[in-house]
């Protein structure tokens, strides 16, 4: 990769942001942050406990706070919550200080990535797959809206996906 500059994966829960993301630092060097993690790092406690004490809004005020800071950084891979995007604040952020990656994945995909994942408070509900139909008609246009480079990811692995990111971040940078 050529010049250091911070690069933002944004999509929707089970769009492998994580996942994706440390392959992206192991194969550029750059650090990984995970917004949600960095919020359980300062609070103490799990996302779903900050939902169940502090509702979303609560949790939302904290992730805006986290990824100003965050996004101020030079040189990182950021991984972010899948609504993060729903913040004016934040898309802002994310598309003037770094390259905004969507990781775009289908719905059923979403599901077989998160139907056992019990940390999701989103997904606590008899009807996690129309939750996530819902998130996504919601938030697909704010992530198109935010993102520099869009990479599908239901048919590749994680580091394919990856090595997908950096070839087309380097042709983001040559124009």
């Amino acid at each position: 990769m050529s010049e250091c500059q911070s690069i933002f994966l944004v999509g929707p829960m089970g769009a492998g942001k994580s996942t994706i993301g440390k392959i992206l630092s192991e194969l550029t060097s750059l650090p990984l942050i995970d917004s949600d993690a960095e919020i359980e790092k300062r609070t103490g406690a799990d996302i779903s406990w900050v939902f169940d004490v502090e509702g979303e809004e609560g949790f939302r005020k904290r992730e805006e706070a986290v990824i100003d800071e965050l996004t101020q950084k030079k040189g990182i891979i950021l991984a972010t919550g899948g609504g993060a995007v729903k913040n004016t604040n934040n898309r802002r952020a994310l598309s003037s200080r770094g390259v905004v990656v969507y990781l775009k994945t289908s719905v059923e995909k979403q599901y077989q990535r998160t139907c056992r994942d019990t940390r999701r408070p989103l997904l606590n509900n008899p009807d996690p797959l129309g939750t996530l139909q819902r998130l996504m008609e919601e938030r697909e246009p704010l992530y198109t809206e935010v993102a520099d480079i869009v990479v599908e990811t239901d048919q590749y692995s994680a580091r394919q996906i990856a090595v997908q990111i950096i070839e087309k971040y380097d042709a983001i940078k040559e124009l």
